[in-house]
C-alpha cells in the first residue's frame, strides 16, 4: 500500500528538499505552504502521517494538530521547528503530536523517526477499507462523492461530500461551525457561513428516504448527523 505524508513547510526551498527526500524513500507526499491549506487537504483525501512545520501563516502547526486530533486521534503527527527548549516541546506534544525534529537535521534521522512514527499505525495492504460509510439505510462513498439508497442515488459536488465526510466521521456527536468551515472552505466569516447552511439543507433532502437520519442544528455550536 502506498504510504500518503501530508507535509507542512512555509519554507518552500526546505520543503521541496524534505519531500523530495520523502518520494525517494518511496513515499507519496502532498505539500502544502500554510496551515489553513493543510486542513482542508487533510479533510479532502486520506493520510497516513502529518509532518508539520511549527511557525506558518495562517495556521500554526499546534494549532493545526488540535484541529487535526478533532478528526483523527490515531494518526502520528512530526513537529519540525527551529525552537528546541521544553516549553515548546511539551506545548507540541500537548497539541496533540507525537514527535518532534528540531532544525536544522539530518536526512537519515528524519527518515528513522518517519519510519518509527509509520510503525505504530500498523499499516498493510490489507487494510480495512473505510472509504464507504453506512449512515442509516444510506451508503457513502467518500472517495467517489456518491451517496446511495435503494430508492435514491446522488453523486454530491466536492464541497456536499467534504462537510457530509466530516459530519459522517462524527455520527451522533456535534461538530462546530468552525470546524466544518475551516476544514472545508478555509475559512470561518459571515458569507461562508450562509454557504454552510446552504449546503445542510440540501443534505437533508437528500436522506429524506430515511427519517431516522437527521442533521440536527445545535444553536451557536454546529451541527450533529444523527441516524437513530
Amino acid at each position: 500500500m502506498e504510504v500518503k505524508i501530508l507535509l507542512v513547510e512555509d519554507d518552500t526551498s526546505l520543503g521541496f528538499v524534505i519531500s523530495d527526500q520523502l518520494r525517494s524513500d518511496g513515499y507519496h507526499v502532498t505539500l502544502c505552504t500554510d496551515g489553513a491549506e493543510a486542513f482542508q487537504r487533510f479533510n479532502q483525501d486520506k493520510f497516513h502521517l502529518c509532518i508539520f512545520d511549527v511557525m506558518m501563516p495562517k495556521k500554526d502547526g499546534f494549532t493545526l494538530a488540535k484541529d487535526i486530533r478533532q478528526l483523527d486521534h490515531q494518526i502520528p503527527i512530526l513537529f519540525l521547528t527551529a525552537k528546541g527548549n521544553d516549553e515548546d516541546k511539551v506545548e507540541g506534544f500537548r497539541s496533540g503530536g507525537d514527535d518532534y525534529l528540531t532544525k536544522p537535521f539530518n536526512s537519515e534521522e528524519l527518515q528513522l523517526r518517519v519510519a518509527a512514527l509509520l510503525r505504530r499505525v500498523n499499516i498493510t495492504s490489507e487494510e480495512e477499507n473505510n472509504d464507504v460509510v453506512k449512515i442509516g439505510k444510506y451508503s457513502f462513498d467518500t472517495i467517489n462523492y456518491l451517496l446511495k439508497h435503494s430508492k435514491f442515488e446522488k453523486v454530491l459536488t466536492k464541497k456536499e461530500a467534504m462537510v457530509l465526510k466530516l459530519l459522517s466521521k462524527n455520527l451522533n456527536e456535534v461538530v462546530t461551525r468552525e470546524l466544518i468551515l475551516n476544514a472545508v472552505w478555509g475559512q470561518d466569516d459571515y458569507f461562508v457561513g450562509r454557504s454552510l447552511d446552504v449546503f445542510i439543507t440540501k443534505l437533508r433532502k437528500y436522506f429524506k428516504e430515511d427519517p431516522k437520519i437527521q442533521i440536527i442544528n445545535v444553536h451557536g455550536i454546529g451541527f450533529k448527523l444523527t441516524d437513530k
